[in-house]
């Protein structure tokens, strides 16, 4: 039988920084996140959907009309892969020995995606996936994504398998992880902007990966103040901490692998 073994994973909740050079400023603090993880002893660390930039509220808070000139901008400070923001977090992931698992918008060509990047703990990109079909409003932002990121990635840690937000209500899309030996489970949602609906809808969602999966992990960024100048409105959740969601003793995983 493999040998059993503990993973301290951190679930960092963090508001993005708004307004010019979105991309850099908050990509710098993602990989003060990673080390300050590292320094907790976590060696895996989640971060939240589409969080380089920033979420695109402002497709759900305003009319497809008015979103031309917000559109436009995150589509400037979208991430492209290969790109001096990927490499960053590689670095960051790298000198902390520390596997990363990334929400970001992708800027491909035109397109811009909903991508979920894994870098393992030597700094190598593992796995860059999208989203298999936006949701709802996010339909005027997003590119329709495939089926070739649903796998599970050998990592430092063991095999890690992501989905971001509503594809958790796809039964195949959990299927196929599950059969592929997924042994830690990345979830990622923004935050909530829907209130008490958004609140339940969300966690209806949390335990089905659950049924096979070793490790489940959530997060989610703060919803800034529209024309925010991007104050950190958020916190870090690390294993351990006052701030760290349902307590410390969901942030080790045991599992065999």
């Amino acid at each position: 039988m493999p040998e059993a073994r503990v993973v301290r994973a951190a679930a960092i909740q963090l508001s993005p920084a708004l307004g010019a050079g979105a991309r850099a400023k908050t990509t710098d603090k993602i990989c003060a996140a990673v080390a300050a993880a590292a320094r907790e002893g976590a060696t895996f660390i989640v971060l939240p959907e589409a969080v380089v930039p920033y979420y695109p509220y402002f497709s759900f808070l305003q009319s497809p009309f008015e979103i031309g000139p917000e559109h436009l901008r995150l589509i400037d400070q979208a991430v492209t892969i290969p790109s001096p923001a990927t490499h960053a977090i590689g670095e960051a992931a790298r000198q902390s020995e520390m596997v990363v698992s990334i929400g970001v918008n992708e800027r491909d060509g035109g397109t811009l995606f909903n991508a979920q990047l894994l870098f393992d703990a030597d700094g190598s990109m593992r796995q860059r996936r999208r989203k298999i079909s936006a949701t709802y409003h996010e339909r005027i932002i997003w590119g329709q994504g495939d089926g070739s990121g649903l796998r599970a990635v050998v990592s430092a840690v063991g095999r890690i398998g992501q989905l971001a937000c509503w594809e958790h209500y796809n039964p195949l899309a959990r299927y196929a992880l599950i059969a592929d030996g997924e042994q830690i489970h990345s979830g990622m949602w923004p935050g909530s902007f829907g209130g008490e609906l958004f609140r339940r809808a969300d966690r209806g969602q949390h335990p089905q990966p659950r049924t096979r999966v070793g490790c489940f992990r959530r997060e989610r960024h703060r919803l800034a103040r529209r024309r925010s100048a991007g104050a950190d409105r958020g916190g870090h959740g690390w294993p351990g901490s006052a701030r760290s969601p349902r307590g410390a003793s969901r942030r080790s995983s045991r599992h065999t692998g």
